[in-house]
């Protein structure tokens, strides 16, 4: 049984991943902060697909807390066929010069700095045990900049640059690394960039049919599908009425 480790599980496309892997017969490990939102999907996924779950309840900045945690889990489950960095987020859409100094080191600690500690945790034993595929969740926005986002920016695109710098760091193994793109995915997202304004939020996605979730988890499911000679590199991700980070048509 094959066994998939998703950071940032609790809500939005990493919950929709988690769900794809269970209905896939996957062993799980769900990390994020909310434990009570991890517990409650434990339940219901091992319920219905009858999968193992195993909780990873830490800050995945915190790289000793992810450390101990890894460490700690049964044997039976340390051998990651697929890591899923998952877990990120924008806050607020100031100008660079104008903007919170916390909500910038949030962003860089959590999209960067955490993105690369859980893989120098999880690949060593992939490539010790000569197989594992990395599967990286980047953005449209790591493509080019818009106004009010360059830190986030700056951060997806540093997402890219890692996912393609690992990927010739392993070629020489059978490890696979992959970068998904999402444009515009309506979950908690928008609320979490906008600290907590709903309304704020919900007028990203007014006048298009954003993504969900669950669409992109069905990308990084057929990735990780792939037979094993097939690398999907990088695959970017938009609403049909979305034509790039900025272009967007609204009816």
């Amino acid at each position: 049984m094959k066994t998939v480790f998703i950071t940032g599980a609790s809500s939005g496309i990493g919950e929709a991943c988690a769900r794809k892997f269970a209905e896939g017969g996957y062993t799980l490990l769900l990390n994020a902060r909310n434990v009570e939102r991890l517990t409650a999907l434990k339940a219901e996924l091992e319920s219905t697909y009858h999968v193992e779950v195993v909780l990873l309840p830490f800050d995945v900045r915190d790289k000793a807390a992810a450390k101990a945690a890894l460490e700690k889990i049964d044997q039976r489950f340390q051998s990651i066929d697929v890591l899923v960095n998952n877990a990120g987020l924008a806050l607020g859409v100031d100008k660079e010069y104008e903007g919170d100094w916390t909500d910038y080191e949030t962003m860089i600690d959590t999209n960067i700095k955490a993105l690369l500690s859980i893989t120098q945790l999880v690949v060593p034993g992939m490539i010790a045990r000569g197989k594992g595929h990395i599967i990286n969740i980047g953005s449209v926005a790591g493509d080019v900049a818009y106004p009010g986002g360059s830190v986030y920016c700056a951060t997806k695109a540093a997402v890219k640059v890692l996912s393609d710098g690992l990927r010739m760091d392993l070629a020489h193994t059978p490890l696979r690394v992959t970068n998904i793109k999402p444009g515009l995915v309506e979950t908690n997202f928008s609320v979490t960039r906008f600290h907590g304004d709903k309304e704020r939020a919900d007028n990203v996605y007014k006048g298009i049919k954003p993504l969900t979730g669950a669409d992109i988890a069905d990308v990084v499911f057929f990735a990780a599908g792939a037979p094993a000679h097939v690398q999907i590199a990088e695959v970017l991700v938009l609403a049909t009425h979305q034509a790039s980070g900025t272009v967007v048509y609204r009816e």
